[in-house]
């Protein structure tokens, strides 16, 4: 089974680079581009004036084959393969779970006897207590005479 594998991803491997090939010949819309840059003139050459039909049938062939194997190579790996993460991850969980029994969390809420240590910054500064002191009687200046 690992051959076969082996053997499909090589010729994923040459099909795509086959199809990088094919669209690089081919001649664009506007005569510009890419396809320009890498010598789109060959296409022409190789494969006559009328290359653009036949080079486009190629194209979407190969395409096709490329879709097909990487479905094919997906499908083979998912069969010898018939675990995956989260299966494994699920009987770990399990088997921690089994080991380490969990305390029931207690109902009383728990009471903290000390301020946390912090840098001064969030806390606010102490308010003096407000005392009541007696306002001073008003004196009046009006004094009969």
């Amino acid at each position: 089974m690992i051959f076969v594998i082996g053997f499909l991803t090589l010729v994923m491997v040459v099909t795509c680079l086959f199809l990088i090939l094919l669209v690089l010949v081919q001649l664009p819309k506007k005569d510009a581009g890419a396809g320009m840059a890498f010598g789109a003139g060959t296409a022409d050459a190789l494969f006559g004036a009328g290359s653009g039909n036949f080079l486009t049938k190629i194209t979407g062939w190969t395409a096709a084959v490329l879709l097909v194997l990487a479905l094919g190579l997906g499908k083979l790996q998912s069969m010898s393969q018939p675990t995956n993460a989260a299966t494994d991850f699920t009987k770990k969980l399990e088997q921690t779970q089994q080991q380490v029994p969990i305390a029931p969390p207690s109902t009383a809420p728990k009471t903290q006897s000390t301020p946390p240590a912090g840098n001064g910054l969030l806390t606010t500064p102490m308010q003096t207590p407000i005392t009541s002191t007696p306002a001073p009687a008003a004196v009046s200046t009006n004094s009969a005479k």
